[in-house]
């Protein structure tokens, strides 16, 4: 079941990394809240993106709000990412506007 809460701050905090690394080469899912494009690099068009990224919800905001380290979950095995982009280390944590 989605919680409204958990929905809209994922929504959030994607916008926000969309605004900070705007581009489609990225694909991030935080199913089964949201997923967005973001990252400079080759446009993605059809088909499963050269790079994907995807973790739960509680793994995303975690990062985003700096209480998580992209190495730390990926060596917990929180993020199943695949592709030479797909890391969002230099990206997070993500500073929300107030």
């Amino acid at each position: 079941m989605r919680d409204p809460v958990v929905m809209e701050e994922v929504k959030a905090t994607l916008a926000l990394l969309t605004e900070r690394a705007p581009g489609r080469a990225i694909e991030v899912r935080i199913p089964p809240y949201a997923a967005i494009q973001c990252g400079d690099g080759p446009t993605h068009t059809r088909g499963t993106p050269a790079n994907v990224i995807e973790m739960d919800a509680q793994t995303w905001l975690a990062l985003a709000r700096g209480e998580m380290q992209w190495a730390d979950a990926m060596e917990q095995g929180k993020i199943i990412a695949s592709g030479v982009r797909a890391d969002l280390t230099s990206l997070l944590p993500l500073r929300m506007h107030p």
